[in-house]
């Protein structure tokens, strides 16, 4: 017996890619429904070997489906997920509406998994930003052997990161550099195209950016409120795939190789750590894979318990939409989703 599901933001890079991953991990799904805005009615996505028509936002029935996977904007969220968390199925929301939100779980499954039986309190999940996924599942295992003191991150996203208009001017503006003549750009505040831009989302007092707070509160939710995180956030001209360059202090000893074991044993992780040439991962090759790559594993001298790492996800994947899916997963391996009887 499947479930209904209903992905809302269907059309979306995020929702389409939630209907490819529904598929490829054999989810049970007895009914798929693809939601979207009025101006998308009608419009067709895929689903394995289907074609699904979108339906309206604003006329779907909710209570007919047992699960919904969100991915929307945080204002839209904020309106609907209540609504539809109060009409019985389960929300599963991509946006930062609820991600700290005390009655609200925020998580990752390789990190988290047990923050799932509270779901209950407003049938709302919170899927973490996308940079902080691919960094928390690095994390986990090694806070866990030596308790994290400090981390300083310098991000490297890519331009999916900012939806498919950040994706097209990528491809204008460097289709424009040799051959139609500069374009100004829209999405993003300066040229992407062979250039990089240390600024995404909004600045706060401080000078951080809410990205980069997004970042440091996820972390502390699911992990631990006591590690000192610093973040510098970079959009990079790289179609898909966040790549971080990631130091870490320690309270007890853990030397690289240690290290390397632990992430190699860990769920969610593979470790490519040679020290040759293309003995590492890349943004291009982390496309379209599940995992988070870790490489550059080496000791910091500079600190007594110190380490630096390289870490890689698709940010479409485990960035946003298969960790929506892997929740999903948990539900159902926990009994959580409560079905409906068809009418």
């Amino acid at each position: 017996m499947g479930y209904r599901v209903a992905v809302v933001g269907a059309t979306g890079n995020v929702g389409r890619e939630m209907l490819n991953i529904l598929e490829e991990v054999n989810f049970p799904v007895d009914k798929i429904h693809a939601i979207a805005s009025r101006r998308s009615i009608g419009v067709e996505v895929s689903f394995g070997e289907q074609i699904v028509k979108c339906e309206d936002v604003e006329q779907f029935d909710f209570s007919k489906v047992d699960l919904v996977l969100m991915s929307v904007s945080g204002s839209f969220s904020k309106e609907w997920s209540p609504k539809i968390g109060a009409a019985g199925p389960i929300v599963i929301d991509n946006s930062s509406a609820w991600r700290m939100d005390p009655d609200v779980p925020l998580i990752v499954p390789e990190v988290n998994p047990d923050d799932v039986e509270w779901a209950n309190r407003k049938n709302i999940i919170a899927n973490p930003n996308c940079s902080t996924a691919q960094l928390v599942v690095a994390l986990k295992p090694l806070h866990d052997r030596a308790k994290i003191k400090r981390v300083v991150v310098a991000t490297y996203q890519s331009v999916s990161g900012a939806g498919k208009e950040g994706m097209d001017e990528l491809w204008d503006q460097t289709k424009g550099v040799f051959v139609l003549g500069p374009s100004e750009p829209k999405k993003f505040p300066k040229q992407i195209a062979f250039n990089v831009i240390p600024f995404i989302g909004s600045f706060n007092d401080d000078g951080y950016t809410d990205e980069e707070a997004k970042m440091w509160n996820e972390t502390h939710k699911m992990i631990d409120p006591s590690i000192k995180l610093t973040v510098t956030c970079v959009r990079v001209p790289v179609m898909v795939g966040h790549s971080e360059a990631v130091n870490i202090e320690f309270h007890e000893p853990l030397d690289e190789d240690e290290a390397r074991e632990l992430l190699r044993e860990s769920p969610g992780l593979i470790v490519i750590d040679k020290r040759d040439p293309t003995g590492y991962i890349t943004p291009k090759e982390a496309q379209g894979e599940f995992p988070v790559f870790v490489s550059r594993i080496r000791k910091d001298p500079t600190v007594e318990n110190g380490l630096s790492l390289w870490v890689v996800a698709d940010n479409l994947r485990k960035g946003a939409a298969l960790n929506a899916v892997q929740i999903a997963e948990l539900l159902h391996e926990r009994g959580l989703i409560r079905t409906k009887a068809i009418a």
